[in-house]
């Protein structure tokens, strides 16, 4: 047979224009750190921790080495450890429960909401309801014998959890509240509450594919409260404080200068960046439901009232990896996030869950697919995108561009 051949190529994410457009700005800030050789806590980071504390609006903001460590940092800076245990999403990157196991505590599970993927609250309230007791003002897992110390929900794709039931069970049972918010800055619940801002902390990820990214790995940690904030930058620098003496064990989690840089004159855009992508959302649900694809396909909501950023968009289809396939050979650009719950990896056998366990998570993992959403995007592009949706599920005739 012969190759294919496609009409049009539609990458999944393409940063190039962003750069292109942005270089003669960042180049020479670049060059200047690299003249004054100050590339550690300098300027740039203490002007980007006070922009982006401002953008999210939280009082404090805590620049680190990424998504990752913003949320090993929390753990460590709320005293979570040994011995305790953190509900959170089996839907979500792996970092969210690696990092509790990374702090020697306990990931529980709890199912996600069919809609928006995000942490189910009823779910949270029902494991604690049935598994756990209070035990001298704490709340403890009959099954483990753990202490549930803390509720970590995670803002997927772009949209805010449903934060209003999650904050009432914190403070119910008086449980420590961590926002992963890696893929959601600039996210706005239906109570108008920006992600990273309705917890103890807020954990953000500026890897170079989020809304926000810099030139490599960084990250962020919000708060409003100015003590915890403080012990975070202590814990960022090993625990010291002063230089070489140390009151707590820490670790190296701080943000590069140069990442800060580059990250404080991209928040400017970010706005912008981000109507982009709420255009394409929207030509993107008209355009299934001219196609006919509203009954084969199901497309990403928005809940009333919410600002949803976008970082991802992702659709559910019955026969998604060969959709997958296809629309690879048709120069699209797609990507499963996630093919296996947390709950299913291997190294979480431990924790003894079987399949089954969640079945809104294994279903999500079995059928959604993201498709290109970046704000570069050409409308001509988002049509193709669409066309080859209509031509996998109905046939070929439903493409308008020839391959």
């Amino acid at each position: 047979m012969p190759t294919l051949t496609p009409a049009m190529q539609v990458p999944l994410l393409d940063l190039k224009g962003q750069y292109h457009a942005l270089a003669s700005e960042i180049i020479p800030v670049l060059e200047e750190i690299c003249a004054s050789q100050r590339f550690i806590l300098g300027r740039y980071v203490t002007e980007f921790e006070v922009t982006a504390a401002q953008y999210c609006r939280c009082a404090h903001a805590v620049g680190v080495s990424s998504g990752t460590d913003a949320l090993l940092l929390a753990l460590m800076a709320l005293g979570i450890g040994p011995g305790d245990e953190v509900i959170t999403t089996p839907y979500t990157f792996f970092a969210t429960a690696g990092t509790i196991a990374r702090a020697g505590a306990r990931p529980i599970f709890c199912d996600v909401d069919p809609i928006t993927y995000n942490l189910q609250p009823d779910a949270v309230r029902s494991f604690i309801a049935q598994h756990c007791d209070r035990r001298g003002g704490k709340l403890v897992n009959r099954i483990t014998g753990g202490r549930v110390r803390a509720l970590m929900p995670g803002h997927l794709y772009g949209q805010c959890a449903e934060m209003t039931p999650l904050l009432e069970l914190s403070h119910e049972h008086s449980l420590a509240l961590i926002e992963d918010a890696a893929q959601a800055i600039g996210a706005d619940d239906a109570q108008g509450r920006r992600a990273g801002s309705m917890s103890d902390v807020g954990c953000l990820s500026f890897f170079p594919s989020k809304n926000l990214g810099a030139f490599g790995d960084a990250g962020m940690c919000t708060t409003q409260d100015p003590e915890l904030a403080e012990h975070m930058r202590v814990l960022r620098v090993h625990g010291g404080k002063p230089k070489y003496y140390h009151a707590f064990i820490g670790g190296n989690f701080r943000i590069d200068e140069l990442q800060a840089a580059v990250l404080g004159i991209k928040i400017k855009y970010l706005d912008g960046w981000t109507a982009g992508r709420q255009r394409n959302a929207d030509y993107y649900a008209s355009a299934f439901v001219r196609a006919g694809l509203d009954a084969k396909i199901v497309a990403p909501s928005v809940a009333a009232g919410s600002r949803h950023i976008w970082n991802q968009y992702v659709i559910r289809a019955r026969r998604r990896d060969e959709l997958k396939q296809f629309l690879g050979e048709r120069g699209v650009g797609c990507e499963i996030y996630y093919p296996v719950p947390l709950h299913q990896q291997q190294c979480f056998a431990y924790l003894q869950y079987t399949e089954g366990d969640f079945p809104v998570a294994e279903q999500a993992a079995a059928q959604t697919l993201a498709l290109p959403i970046f704000p570069e995007l050409e409308q001509s592009q988002l049509q193709y995108v669409v066309d080859q949706i209509a031509a996998f599920e109905f046939g070929a005739s439903h493409a308008s561009a020839a391959v």
